[in-house]
């Protein structure tokens, strides 16, 4: 199955009598090779899984790829899915594996370090200026340096706003794994942010906190 384009207006892909179905019915029509399923799948929870692809990797076009992998393998994979209503959290546990890959491909490829020039993410409302870019590309570099699982965890819980329950249980991990996790990569993160104190204001101006 093709992955859309999101650019493309889902009232041009989905019936309107298809409209407002369930996320239950969307599975099945998905696992039964509809157009239209595959069209809504992609409205329905793209802007989900871009978000949580660039605030977690910092990049807006590593995000789309991201995302294309991601609706790739649900489709390949939807006829798995053993409870149709649960097709949110199928399709979040792909997110989480393709970031995994990327954020390990990245580690890999590390010595080749450059610069992204695309907007990272938003610590609050406005745009911002020049400096505030630098600094939020300073602010994923920082990222860079945690390990891939510290890094997943830490994103999830803090630019994502997730419980830590929320965390284990995308991550198919323990509570008390995360826990660990999440002590020991906020731990590290701070001790990095010490050296940079004029992005650790703007994390304060912003109100972002890290506890």
């Amino acid at each position: 199955m093709a992955v859309q384009n999101p650019d493309t207006p889902v009232s041009r892909l989905v019936p309107s009598d298809r409209r407002g179905i369930s996320d239950q019915e969307v599975a099945r029509g998905l696992t039964s090779g509809e157009a239209w399923a595959v069209a809504e799948a992609w409205h329905r929870f793209a802007p989900m899984v871009l978000t949580v692809a660039e605030r977690s990797l910092g990049s807006k076009s590593e995000a789309q790829d991201v995302a294309q992998e991601v609706f790739c393998r649900l489709y390949a994979k939807v006829h798995t899915l053993r409870e149709p209503a649960a097709l949110r959290s199928f399709v979040f546990s792909f997110a989480v594996r393709v970031l995994k890959s990327e954020l390990r491909r990245r580690k890999a490829r590390a010595w080749l370090s450059f610069h992204r020039p695309e907007t990272l993410i938003e610590l609050g409302a406005g745009t911002l200026d020049v400096e505030g870019r630098d600094l939020l590309r300073r602010f994923y570099g920082l990222l860079d340096r945690l390990s891939t699982e510290d890094r997943l965890v830490f994103a999830l819980r803090h630019l994502e706003s997730m419980t830590v329950e929320e965390v284990a249980e995308t991550m198919s991990l323990s509570v008390s794994t995360v826990k660990r996790r999440l002590a020991h990569g906020t731990k590290r993160f701070d001790r990095f942010l010490e050296r940079e104190p004029e992005l650790a204001r703007l994390l304060d101006g912003k109100g972002w906190g890290r506890s």
